[in-house]
């Protein structure tokens, strides 16, 4: 009986039986996951660790790691060199939009876009590429100055059939193309005529006559078929000189406007779309010729 009951003791026994063995046991379990940590930061730093002979801790590569985010540039914008040319404005800023028509941007070489742009002249193009228009935005204050965005604005106009000069160094400002002169005016006729115009017509008459001028029905009745086509009504205005009576005169262009108004309705204008208005006394530029007249107008 009692060699059985030490046999059951015996296999109940761990594996540490001394104090010596307790220590150890208590040693390794601090050691070994401080080791498997090490292992572990070791394998994932080691490809970010300079490589042996690399220049990775030299001073010139530790000051670039630790310069500022930003530095300021100061260009000299009197000196050529320094100055980008419009071209290079252009692909460096604009060709994003003006390359396919974004947003309503006319496209570079687009002659039919940029001829009413370009009819403006170069200070209105430049004042819209410096403060923004439409889906623009201000270009003014960038990375370039107001002289190298006008030269893109030149080179873009100019692809289109523009005839601007490039702005120079320093700031000159290109001066914009002369405007065509205007064509002369028709001449007045004196004792009688009509001087028909895009949604004008001017009736003249002789001095102290209400008879219609010989061209006036020809004349009314274009007019009357602009007026049907369009849906538009129109106004009649009766205008007399200062010689002579003031209520013969009066009464001589009401008389006038009168029958223009008749004309108008034989020509098949219906009489509610026409309005006549109170005679008026001018002398125009000084000629009575130009007095004499009524004016028809659309509205």
């Amino acid at each position: 009986m009692s060699d059985a009951h030490t046999a059951d003791d015996s296999s109940h026994e761990g594996p540490i039986k001394t104090p010596k063995q307790l220590i150890l046991a208590v040693v390794f379990s601090f050691l070994i996951p401080i080791l498997a940590i090490v292992l572990l930061v070791s394998y994932v730093t080691r490809d970010l660790a300079p490589s042996p002979g690399s220049d990775g801790l030299s001073p010139q590569a530790v000051a670039q790691r630790i310069q500022p985010v930003g530095r300021v540039e100061i260009k000299d914008a009197s000196s050529a060199a320094e100055m980008k040319t419009g071209e290079q404005v252009y692909a460096a800023v604009c060709t994003v939009c003006h390359a396919a028509g974004v947003a309503g941007a006319p496209k570079l070489g687009d002659a039919a876009a940029w001829a009413p742009r370009v009819a403006t002249g170069y200070p209105a193009l430049l004042n819209s590429a410096l403060k923004g228009k439409g889906a623009m935005a201000a270009q003014g204050g960038g990375d370039y100055s107001d002289t190298e965005i006008g030269r893109a604005v030149v080179y873009m106009a100019n692809r289109a059939g523009g005839k601007f000069d490039e702005p120079k160094a320093g700031g000159a400002v290109a001066a914009a193309p002369a405007k065509a002169e205007a064509p002369a005016a028709a001449p007045v006729p004196d004792a009688g005529g009509v001087v028909a115009t895009a949604g004008l017509v001017k009736l003249y008459f002789a001095s102290g006559k209400a008879d219609l001028p010989g061209q006036a029905k020809a004349a009314l009745d274009k007019f009357a078929e602009e007026i049907k086509s369009g849906g538009k009504s129109v106004q009649i205005s009766g205008f007399h000189d200062a010689q002579g009576s003031a209520a013969k005169n009066a009464e001589l262009a009401k008389q006038r406007a009168m029958g223009t108004r008749d004309l108008l309705v034989a020509a098949g204008v219906a009489a509610d779309k026409i309005e006549l208005k109170k005679p008026q006394s001018t002398t125009g530029d000084g000629a009575a010729a130009q007095a004499r007249r009524v004016e028809v107008s659309l509205r």
